[in-house]
Parts: structure tokens; sequence; C-alpha cells
């Protein structure tokens, strides 16, 4: 027998098997003319809205225009990979926020990631370098044949 319980602002509900071999009558259709009170991230005119909470407040404060450029350029990036041609605009916005700690707080995942950065940086140095000298070489030997 199933049954609902409520416990603080929760409801619980229990089923059974038998509730559960029964296909669901639950209307979950999505009315947008309903939602209207919340258009999300992308207004229907393609524009981004930055009212939406789901940015966090990121385009207001002393980072907000900088974060607005960045966030556009990759929203309307036509580059492959998509914002690959956006780097400028988010480094502007990392260096505002560096600026400001207290309201941009230094992330420790971010941390990790800076670890792979920099071991990344050194691996494709290295290949650079093997790779010039493996050129210097080629060319050396090809000289060295030739004569």
């Amino acid at each position: 027998m199933s049954y609902c319980r409520e416990q603080g602002k929760d409801k619980i509900i229990f089923v059974t098997k038998e509730d559960h071999e029964t296909p669901s009558t639950a209307d979950i259709t999505y009315n947008a003319e309903e939602d209207d009170d919340s258009p999300g991230l992308i207004l229907p005119n393609g524009e981004i809205n930055w009212q939406c909470p789901c940015l966090g407040g990121m385009a207001s404060g002393p980072c907000g225009e900088p974060f607005k450029e960045a966030f556009s350029c990759f929203h309307y990036s036509p580059a492959e990979p998509k914002g690959s041609d956006c780097i400028e605009e988010f480094r502007n916005m990392q260096e505002c926020m560096s600026k400001y700690p207290e309201l941009y707080p230094y992330d420790k995942d971010e941390e990790n990631d800076k670890g792979v950065d920099e071991q990344t940086k050194t691996t494709t140095t290295t290949v650079e370098e093997k790779t010039s000298e493996e050129v210097a070489v080629s060319k050396e030997s090809a000289a060295t044949r030739a004569s």
C-alpha cells in the first residue's frame, strides 16, 4: 500500500511494486506561455539575458563588463572550437577578478587545474624543443648525405 508523509518542507512518498507497474498519468508538458516570468539565459530574440539568476550576479560588480564581453564573445563565437577566438576577453576578465579576491575568491579546484596547466606547458615546451632538435639533426643528416 502506498502512502505519503510530510517531514518538514519535504514530502516523502512510498509506493508499492504494483504502483510502478502501471503507466504514469502525470502531466509534465511544458507551456512556454506560463513560464514567461523567467525566460532563462537566452531571450527569445537570441540575446543574452544579463538578469538571469543563473549568472549568479557575475554580470554586475567591478568585473561585470569584462565578464559580459567574454561571455558575449563565447556565446556568439563562430570559431571551432567554440570560444577559441575569445582568449583576450577571458584574459581581461581573469585579470579583473584577480584584483578583487574578496569578491572573486580563488577556487581550490583551480589550483588542481593550474598544476595540470603547468604540467601541460612544460610538456609542450619539451616537445617543441625536441622537435626543433630533431629538425636540426635531420638537416645535418641531409647535408651529410648530399656531400
